[in-house]
């Protein structure tokens, strides 16, 4: 039984810029704890070795402490075989970052920059198919087909690439065939790129991110277990959970006549461990006016409970009447503009859009109303 970890895109040293405060450098060091935390589920499950499918750090330059750092906690787990595979972030072109690799990398650390066989264990071989550049534009381990290797060996892929519709970048010419695991006689092909782990065919997996970055997949970061029994048995993949911050995307969806408060403090009851979730609300549906703006006002207090939090509210329609105004100003400039808001959400000259941005501004007046009565 040869028993080993797969994982993928680790990113290591992504600045997260869109974000700000301490929550940047919290998700940075978060990555970089997840190696240690890999360590610890190779040593429980008695795998040998971890298997890195490419982007292990985020750019093509990270910063030497980026960089020395990671090498030195793979050190530290020295029972741990890791190899670092190159992917479209970090690929070979990136010669200054392999050439320090090189010179700096513990014993216990292959970097797998050939396309060519590495002994892993006795009867085990790892067919590796390194990134020479962020879009090489051909399959790049095409070259697994054609590997040698001695009878009863355990044959494994490393791949970093996209297969039909898998790939985290919006165009992908380099498709790794979906078959070849089949074609090269693989007993499991290890893939990265796709953020979140999801089995092709029963030999080929993607482990997705150990941490994740986006709310792409709202699933904790994880890593494969994969065991092999022997050659041409299939290898038996169980998930196990890595990641510490929860991306999460919820759906709030409201009739006319529903309580926005109470539905989002009942959507947010399914969130735990607040102080590590990212949380987007999307809500859609109706409201009233009143009601709109004190779902403003319950997701502002939210907001701080969690690591980070946002509403998108793009979907959800402000029901009005000319009734409701009386809430804004009973007469006046507050009035008047309220009511040309009105008027204009209920104009069917206008682009849904347009109605739309007046539905959203009838809204923000009503809750400076509020603010300011």
């Amino acid at each position: 039984m040869f028993r080993f970890i797969h994982s993928a895109d680790l990113h290591l040293g992504k600045r997260f810029g869109n974000f700000s405060g301490d929550l940047p450098g919290r998700l940075r060091e978060a990555r970089h704890t997840v190696i240690a935390r890999l360590a610890e589920h190779a040593h429980t499950h008695g795998a040998s070795a971890i298997l890195l499918a490419g982007d292990t750090f985020d750019t093509e330059t990270p910063a030497p402490d980026v960089r020395r750092q990671a090498l030195a906690e793979m050190a530290r787990h020295s029972a741990v075989q890791w190899v670092i595979l190159p992917g479209n972030h970090d690929s070979l072109q990136a010669a200054q970052l392999w050439a320090n690799m090189r010179s700096e990398a513990p014993e216990n650390v292959v970097l797998a920059v050939e396309p060519a066989p590495v002994a892993l264990a006795p009867h085990v071989t790892l067919l590796p198919a390194p990134c020479t550049t962020r879009r090489p534009g051909r399959d790049l381990s095409e070259w697994m087909d054609a590997a040698a290797t001695a009878d009863g060996t355990i044959r494994i892929g490393l791949a970093h690439g996209a297969i039909t519709e898998f790939s985290e970048d919006k165009v992908a010419s380099d498709v790794i065939a979906p078959d070849r695991a089949a074609r090269a006689g693989l007993d499991y092909l290890a893939l990265g790129d796709w953020h979140g782990a999801i089995a092709v065919n029963p030999r080929t997996h993607y482990s997705g991110s150990p941490e994740q970055d986006r709310f792409k997949h709202d699933r904790m970061g994880e890593a494969l277990l994969v065991s092999i029994a022997e050659q041409g048995a299939l290898p038996q993949v169980e998930r196990l959970r890595t990641g510490s911050f929860f991306w999460q995307s919820l759906h709030l969806h409201l009739l006319d006549g529903d309580d926005p408060v109470e539905a989002l403090a009942a959507l947010l009851a399914t969130a735990a461990d607040r102080r590590q979730a990212l949380v987007r609300v999307h809500a859609s549906g109706n409201t009233r006016l009143a009601g709109r703006t004190a779902l403003g006002e319950a997701a502002a207090n939210a907001a701080h409970d969690f690591a980070w939090f946002a509403m998108e509210n793009d979907a959800l329609h402000t029901v009005c009447e000319v009734d409701d105004l009386d809430q804004i100003d009973r007469g006046g400039a507050l009035r008047q503009a309220a009511a040309a808001l009105l008027a204009e959400t209920q104009d069917d000259r206008l682009s849904a859009g347009e109605r739309e941005i007046a539905n959203a501004a009838l809204a923000r007046l009503h809750a400076f109303a509020q603010q300011v009565a």
